[in-house]
């Protein structure tokens, strides 16, 4: 029996994403490994980023969906609040990240898969998704994410010294310059919510008329 596309896609975006985070835990483990590490640390290090918090969300949320049951990662909620942060680990790495560094061989292929096809196919996998169940103040909610993972990043901080990302490293930055940072980061996850939630208003009359139809 040939799985629908709402179905289809999800189980092809958290095969993809599962495969990727599986590969730069490898990756991360060699690395720090040969460097001296161990592997305890390198997987604490591996846990640091926002990236693969969120793609472990994804992977999560992708597999949920693959399963008509609604729960707790299978609402309109959890899928609205992945779709935002993924967006934003995309939109982030382009801006602020890409150009940073260059990956080559299998730290290419999950960099790719984790910042640019891990965004575009969760987001498809939501579009279509069933829809009409968010409202406004549910992108208050969503914010609720990117912040509970700076009070992570800054204790971790605050713990070894080490920071996953520049514009939030509070021993490079001033007070000013961290809090700039954060308003920005929340507002532009803000803008990301408020928009899937106006798209999912708008699919939600469309299926009602396509139904009425």
């Amino acid at each position: 029996m040939r799985m629908p596309l709402e179905k289809s896609v999800p189980a092809m975006t958290a095969i993809v994403v599962w495969f990727c985070l599986g590969v730069q835990l490898v990756l991360i483990i060699n690395q720090m490994t040969g460097e001296g590490a161990t592997v305890l640390e390198a997987v604490w290090r591996y846990f640091g980023f926002f990236t693969i918090l969120t793609n472990i969300a994804v992977a999560l949320v992708a597999t949920a969906m693959v399963f008509s049951k609604p729960s707790f990662l299978n609402n309109a909620r959890a899928r609205m609040i992945t779709a935002a942060s993924i967006a934003l680990v995309g939109f982030v790495y382009s801006v602020a990240l890409r150009s940073a560094w260059s990956p080559t061989g299998w730290q290419l292929v999950v960099d790719r898969g984790l910042h640019d096809v891990s965004p575009i196919m969760f987001l498809l996998a939501w579009y279509l998704s069933h829809h009409g169940k968010l409202v406004w103040r549910d992108a208050l909610l969503a914010v609720a994410a990117p912040m509970a993972y700076l009070l992570y990043a800054v204790t971790r901080g605050a713990l070894d010294g080490w920071y996953a990302y520049w514009f939030l490293d509070l021993t490079q930055l001033s007070t000013f310059e961290f809090i700039r940072n954060t308003l920005l980061i929340a507002f532009t996850f803000c803008l990301f919510a408020l928009a899937l939630i106006a798209l999912d208003k708008w699919l939600a009359r469309r299926q009602s008329l396509d139904q009425r139809g």
